[in-house]
């Protein structure tokens, strides 16, 4: 009952959040006719001038009044299309990193051409997700004549690209491209050996469309990429001498008992463990054979793939009979 009463006088917190932001609405509106009187070039110097002012260090949100009356009077002079009062308000919704939730035929495209101005005037890149290559190729074209009218480039970033290409695309102040070719790339750069194999920026900031297919039904498939495996065949063959020189011990090795041999099986949970001695034994055939340094022991970070092709070896000696678990085919 009181939570009601305190409502009804000060309103919801999503009231009070709308009532803030038309506040910057009603500013963008009252800057309409001044923009309006500007020349093509002067509005398109406007960019610039914002450029410098955040450069300098003044705030996004403290042109954002300003930046959203340029987009309104580019748009009204390209596309011949205004943005109503409701794409000012899901333009700053999404400026302040949420969701916003509009209806079919309310202009999500041109909705999103707001805070992806603003944001690009920062220099850092703009990133604006769609479902697929269609979609991104079609709001890209769309929107180009805009951007570009306003001194901003745009890119398109799909699949089939070159990696020249594709650091073009990424190169541009705003540029479209599907969630899948986004995901990818940053694997792909994560990969890489160089710098310069690399194709994204740093990651600034990003629009969505569709943001609950790509971010729920979509993120439920995970992007997986691989890369090309060492060949191990020559290692795994020297391991396969060291393995049938190990005796297996019944149990393992306790405070109070310390076996002979080198290694336990767990045949009911599929696994081999070296014993404090299989492991000494193990590193001493190890040196001999040139595979570990004198120094080095094995289980330093540094060879982890040795101690993985050694297990291996192991099971494959103890756990698996051959034409029973496996099939050699020739």
């Amino acid at each position: 009952m009181l939570t009601n009463i305190i409502t009804k006088i000060v309103g919801s917190r999503n009231d009070r959040i709308l009532k803030k932001l038309h506040k910057v609405v009603k500013q963008v509106n009252q800057l309409e006719a001044d923009f309006e009187a500007l020349s093509d070039a002067e509005l398109k110097a406007k960019t610039v001038d914002f450029q410098q002012r955040v450069a300098a260090g003044e705030s996004l949100d403290s042109i954002l009044a300003e930046a959203f009356a340029v987009v309104r009077e580019g748009s009204k002079r390209v596309f011949g299309m205004r943005h109503f009062d409701v794409q000012l308000l899901g333009g700053m919704v999404l400026n302040n990193n949420q969701i916003a939730e509009m209806r079919t035929g309310e202009g999500k495209t041109l909705t999103a051409t707001l805070p992806a101005y603003l944001n690009a005037l920062t220099g850092k890149g703009v990133h604006i997700i769609t479902v697929n290559d269609y979609l991104a190729a079609r709001d890209a074209e769309w929107n180009r004549e805009l951007f570009e009218f306003l001194g901003l480039t745009v890119g398109l970033n799909v699949s089939g690209m070159d990696n020249m290409a594709k650091r073009d695309a990424y190169a541009a102040d705003v540029t479209y491209g599907t969630n899948n070719e986004f995901g990818f790339d940053y694997l792909r750069d994560n990969m890489a050996f160089e710098p310069q194999q690399r194709v994204m920026r740093p990651l600034y900031y990003a629009v969505i469309d569709e943001v609950d297919s790509i971010l729920i039904d979509e993120a439920r498939t995970p992007l997986i990429i691989s890369g090309p495996a060492d060949n191990s065949s020559e290692l795994y063959t020297k391991i396969n001498t060291i393995i049938p020189l190990l005796e297996q011990q019944e149990k393992e090795d306790t405070e109070e008992y310390t076996g002979d041999g080198h290694f336990t099986v767990d045949e009911k949970n599929k696994q081999v463990l070296l014993t404090e001695n299989g492991q000494i034994k193990v590193e001493e055939m190890l040196k001999e054979r040139g595979l570990l340094s004198e120094e080095d022991n094995l289980f330093s970070a540094a060879n982890i793939s040795l101690l993985h092709h050694i297990n291996a070896a192991l099971r494959a000696h103890t756990l698996f009979e051959k034409d029973v678990d496996y099939i050699v085919s020739d």
